[in-house]
């Protein structure tokens, strides 16, 4: 089977397509644009026979017209950055939504089809319980607005044009080759520099948290077996508040709470994110890693 993989040399892009490599059955073109969270070294590269990297902006018609031979997209290319989407929203559009709606293009015309890897935060926050499949998209800011209007387009175009689809939402995520700039390596880095860490508001939001490799096995177990045209949740084995990650961390790397800067809460900050994961369990699917398990394995 041949992918083509988008935004492969990023966090978890990157950690699926080392996922693929230790199989023969699958071919990779990976196409990444190069922004700051991109890195070559991220990717693995065990078998260069069936792997290609192709410097290029999904919104590069031109580019994706050169690999009308590939079976799926896989699209992870996508900005993220959710203080970065509350400063300026246009870069978010253009990658999240426009650049979505140009491998949409590319699949109508050659009759592809596409697995959009998407996020809990287009569901919004959720005081009690759990959001499944069926639960209304609820976007609060402008990063998960994207996300949530490329979910649309998606759909928009399978209901339209025929196009086959899947879409798989994952929580937050933690792992190797993760950005420096997200929680929990940001929060390693401050501590065992014995700087500050911030911590928004009083820390009491609570996110579900997902090891990357496990996100990989279970977007890969969806793409293998999942029913077409249909959503799922990848939220990851654990719900916690970010004061209680936090205070985690400090406690694995033996270092104070004093070092726990509580900085003003940005604009737009859900309270609690959470989905059930019922339905990915149905395809076989389990879980490796905990939050605990992997910062004891940093020490």
């Amino acid at each position: 089977m041949k992918l083509l993989v988008t935004g492969g040399l990023g966090f978890i892009g990157s950690n699926f397509i080392n996922l693929l490599q230790e199989e023969n059955e699958y071919s990779i073109v990976n196409i990444d644009k190069m922004t700051y969270a991109a890195k070559f070294e991220n990717v693995s590269i065990t078998k260069p026979e069936n792997y290609e990297f192709v410097k290029a902006d999904i919104n590069d018609e031109s580019t994706l017209e050169k690999y009308s031979d590939i079976d799926w997209v896989i699209n992870f290319a996508a900005e993220s950055h959710v203080d970065n989407s509350i400063k300026s929203s246009t870069e978010f559009v253009q990658s999240n939504v426009q650049g979505v709606r140009s491998l949409l293009d590319f699949c109508r015309k050659h009759d592809k089809m596409i697995l959009q890897i998407s996020t809990d935060e287009v569901y919004g926050s959720i005081e009690k319980g759990s959001f499944t499949e069926e639960s209304p998209l609820n976007p609060r800011n402008p990063y998960s607005a994207t996300k949530a209007s490329a979910e649309l387009l998606v759909k928009a175009y399978h209901e339209t044009y025929g196009i086959p689809y899947l879409i798989t939402r994952g929580a937050n995520n933690y792992g190797p080759n993760q950005h420096p700039e997200k929680l929990i390596p940001k929060t390693i880095s401050n501590i065992l520099s014995n700087k500050k860490t911030p911590v928004y508001g009083r820390g009491l939001q609570i996110r579900n948290w997902v090891y990357v490799k496990d996100h990989c096995n279970a977007i890969k177990l969806v793409l293998e077996r999942g029913i077409k045209n249909q959503d799922y949740n990848i939220p990851g084995p654990e719900e916690t508040s970010n004061i209680s990650l936090v205070k985690l961390i400090l406690k694995t790397f033996n270092k104070p709470e004093s070092l726990i800067d509580f900085v003003p809460d940005r604009l737009g900050h859900d309270f609690r994110y959470s989905m059930g994961d019922s339905k990915i369990r149905k395809l076989g699917f389990s879980y490796s890693m905990t939050l605990e398990k992997y910062l004891h394995s940093l020490v």
